[in-house]
């Protein structure tokens, strides 16, 4: 999925232009509701549990669904929007709607630090009272916000350049407008989670599944009671997430996901409760489809290499984009630069496996094909 062409304020919404033959987030019914997933109402997901789909600006994923739960004396919410008026006055509508009021929230579980996931659930749980929690590795991404102000350059300018996209760099920073984060959108979590854990939810036990990758401090919830997955944009139906559009960036985003979707691969079977895209059966079929398609990702990247050192700027030029295999050259220039970060990290994992190697130049990291696997001999009598 390709967002809107402007770079948005860090640390981003974290939807890229990586490729998925899934079926399209645009023409996407959720069978809670029978309708296009971002239809707007409180769909009843299960017992107790109710998605309700609110609106993003200048996106092209159009929602992020945050998900209420009852817990008898109030509600836990799973994310909570983007803190933005038109948001905040649907929530209160939807809430209105099914019996409850903001008064009610007494916590929210926030899947990553993402604006469109944390900044309402922590402006609200300021006025509100409420607890919010969200995975302690977020940390750094949340002192770089509190900094920003001080920074003598935008920090994915470096992240770009490492890929190659020096170019692609200099047009972000000049499209890059002038508005500092809201350090009200941006406060500390009331609780920091580290680490797996179980969470009362009311009468239910919730897993709390940290799963890096598309951020370092990414958290599911797991009701394995219930037979579902909170899984915030680890496990997309009909997309994939963004990987190595982070900052400050990590060292093997990609390995981290891949590691993590094996991690959820590992639970029950689960209904895939999405942060993007309509209800989903199948977490387990949902997971082995993002495995092969990174590993095929990789495959094509490696291929690239054979001709001869690149950057991931130059690999990200030889490949397809989007499920319309859209050419490089045609994407907008915000989606050109989360391409490059994106291919960087499918190299940066081809390294870790022994399949490639990299050099630091000036104007980027240069990476080549490294040596073949050995092909096993086989004698006479096999």
């Amino acid at each position: 999925m390709i967002p809107d062409s402007a770079p948005p304020p860090i640390p981003g919404q974290g939807q890229g232009p990586g490729r998925d033959p899934g079926v399209s987030t645009a023409y996407a019914v959720s069978p809670d509701s029978g309708e296009h997933w971002t239809a707007e109402g409180a769909w009843r997901v299960a017992d107790g549990i109710f998605r309700i789909p609110l609106p993003l600006p200048m996106d092209g994923l159009r929602a992020i669904n945050v998900y209420a739960i009852e817990t008898g004396d109030g509600l836990t919410l799973v994310d909570g929007g983007w803190s933005i008026p038109v948001a905040r006055e649907l929530l209160d509508r939807c809430l209105r709607e099914v019996g409850y009021g903001f008064g009610d929230i007494r916590r929210f579980l926030v899947t990553h630090v993402h604006r469109d996931h944390y900044t309402m659930a922590r402006v609200l749980g300021t006025e509100l009272g409420a607890d919010v929690s969200l995975g302690l590795d977020e940390l750094p991404a949340i002192d770089l916000l509190h900094s920003v102000g001080q920074l003598s350059a935008n920090p994915f300018v470096a992240v770009l350049v490492s890929a190659g996209a020096r170019d692609v760099a200099d047009q972000w920073v000049r499209m890059d407008g002038d508005d500092l984060p809201d350090p009200a959108m941006w406060a500390h979590p009331d609780t920091w989670l580290s680490g797996d854990q179980e969470l009362e939810v009311g009468t239910r036990v919730i897993d709390a599944v940290h799963t890096p990758g598309h951020t370092p401090g990414h958290f599911v919830f797991a009701d394995r009671a219930a037979g579902l997955l909170f899984a915030g944009d680890h496990v997309l139906p009909t997309i994939t997430p963004s990987i190595g559009f982070t900052v400050p960036p990590t060292d093997q985003p990609l390995g981290d996901f891949m590691a993590s979707l094996t991690k959820v691969r590992g639970l029950p079977d689960l209904t895939i409760l999405p942060a993007h895209g309509p209800v989903a059966p199948s977490s387990h079929t949902r997971v082995d489809e993002l495995l092969v398609h990174h590993e095929r990702r990789l495959a094509e990247s490696l291929h690239l290499l054979a001709g001869g050192p690149r950057t991931s700027y130059d690999v990200a030029q030889g490949l397809g984009w989007t499920r319309h295999e859209t050419p490089f050259e045609k994407l907008d220039v915000f989606s050109q630069g989360m391409a490059s970060m994106e291919t960087k990290a499918h190299l940066e994992l081809l390294v870790a496996r022994g399949r490639a190697t990299r050099e630091e130049h000036p104007d980027g990291v240069v990476f080549a094909a490294g040596p073949q696997p050995p092909v096993r001999e086989m004698n006479d009598n096999a």
